[in-house]
Formats: structure tokens, sequence, C-alpha cells
């Protein structure tokens, strides 16, 4: 079972055992932009697709950077 938490930093609950990855943040970055391209989709939809793939390219950024920092500190 899911236990949530309270994230003081960000002011929002958080289920604990969440575990975000590179690849799961693209992959989710991969439907949005395919929501986008679909020709059905209503404005409003394109916008929420729009924001939820803005939400994880951002997050792919972190871990890229993150993974980044630490592999220059393993190569100095």
């Amino acid at each position: 079972m899911l236990q949530q938490r309270y994230c003081p930093v960000k002011g929002v609950s958080e289920m604990a055992e969440k575990k975000i990855t590179f690849e799961g943040e693209l992959k989710e970055l991969e439907k949005a932009s395919e929501k986008l391209k679909s020709q059905d989709v209503s404005l409003e939809d394109a916008i929420k697709s729009y924001e939820e793939g803005l939400k994880h390219y951002k997050k792919c950024s972190e871990i890229l950077e993150e993974a980044e920092a630490r592999i220059e500190t393993l190569t100095k």
C-alpha cells in the first residue's frame, strides 16, 4: 500500500514509494507529444498536454543535469 507524505518544500502530498526516473518521465513526455499531434484534440486538451509535456521535459532536464554533475565529480 502506498502511503502519502507531506512535502513541506513543495507544499504538496507525494506518493512516498513513487520513484521518478528519466525513462519514466521521457515516456510521459512522448505521450504528451503524441496527444498534441492528434488532429482530434481540442484546444483546451492541447494546452493541458502542452503543460504536461513541459512539466516532464523540465524533470528530464533536471535528471540529466544531476547525472552530468555526478559524472563531472567522478572524473575529477
